[in-house]
């Protein structure tokens, strides 16, 4: 008898003292708050050309890794490369157009003038040498005065041919007109960028990687017709990749843009970091009812942030974001 009491006495201790435990456990357990859930988010880019032509040639597939500056596809260059040949032509004619200018006359054309000058001056002379022959004879009478005038306007018609003549040879070799050769150099300039824009055209039409990434999808293929500005492929760069997860409104003033947080996601080993870019000003989900205390804890808002190590992170994929502390 005394056995079976002494048992039911130690079981009545073992009993208060869980009981009493338990009531301490709860009382002092540290609660971890539950995981924010989320998922992978990517922006994508569209690549194109800048005009209507065949694909002549795709450089990477769906799927494909590519670095930065690597080459994806060319578009057929070959009406931007006539085009910038003949821009290119049109700018050495209006160059040489400017340097002609420039220096003025051929040697050929100053030849001309110079012969002309040569000319009028021997009628020069010939015609000093009258006026000095007939001045003596009408002074001694041995001839009218009206030969004496006619000799007078031979001199100065000749004297007045021989200094136009020297005016175009000194015009001549000053070259053209200061206006005439900013003409020229002004259209020279307008034929420079006509070359410069070919050249933006065709080097436009072989596409780069603009960053490292992947190929997400390819919409056409070598030998298809692209309109212009259609998208050839969508690249997702790595640096383009961010998580996207919801914070109840409770919780929502804990975050702050440039915050850091951590994440897992299933084949993502370890925890990883990411930067919080963009913390929404309005709810995520309100629900038809009006505020009351149950209601307010169905309000969530949208956290966007960067991670700091994308690789192997897929658009779409849920990951699990460890809340900040109070």
């Amino acid at each position: 008898m005394k056995r079976r009491i002494l048992r039911v006495l130690l079981l009545l201790v073992v009993i208060a003292l869980t009981v009493a435990g338990g009531h301490w456990w709860l009382e002092n357990r540290v609660t971890t708050p539950p995981l924010l859930t989320g998922y992978v988010e990517g922006e994508a880019l569209y690549l194109a050309g800048p005009m209507a032509a065949e694909l002549a040639r795709l450089d990477v597939d769906r799927g494909d890794r590519v670095a930065a500056g690597q080459s994806l596809f060319v578009i057929d260059q070959r009406a931007a490369e006539a085009t910038l040949e003949g821009a290119r032509a049109a700018a050495a004619a209006a160059q040489a157009r400017v340097e002609d200018a420039r220096k003025g006359m051929r040697a050929e054309e100053m030849a001309v003038i110079e012969a002309e000058r040569d000319a009028a001056k021997a009628q020069l002379e010939e015609a000093k040498l009258e006026l000095d022959r007939v001045r003596p004879l009408v002074e001694r009478g041995a001839t009218s005065r009206a030969r004496l005038d006619e000799a007078l306007a031979n001199y100065r018609t000749a004297d007045a041919q021989l200094a136009q003549v020297m005016r175009q040879l000194d015009a001549a070799q000053l070259g053209a007109r200061a206006d005439l050769v900013a003409a020229a150099e002004a259209e020279a300039e307008r034929a420079q960028a006509a070359v410069d824009e070919a050249e933006v055209l065709l080097a436009q039409l072989a596409v780069a990687a603009p960053a490292a990434g992947l190929i997400e999808n390819v919409f056409f293929r070598a030998g298809e017709w692209v309109p212009a500005s259609q998208p050839v492929l969508s690249l997702l760069p790595d640096e383009r990749v961010k998580i996207r997860f919801f914070v109840p409104q409770a919780a929502v003033a804990t975050y702050r843009t440039g915050g850091e947080v951590t994440f897992t996601c299933d084949g993502c080993g370890a925890p990883r970091a990411a930067r919080i870019t963009f913390v929404s000003p309005r709810v995520e989900y309100t629900p038809p009812v009006i505020y009351s205390q149950e209601s307010r804890e169905k309000l969530v808002f949208l956290i966007e942030a960067e991670p700091v190590d994308p690789a192997g992170l897929a658009p779409g994929q849920p990951v699990d974001v460890t809340p900040l502390g109070p």
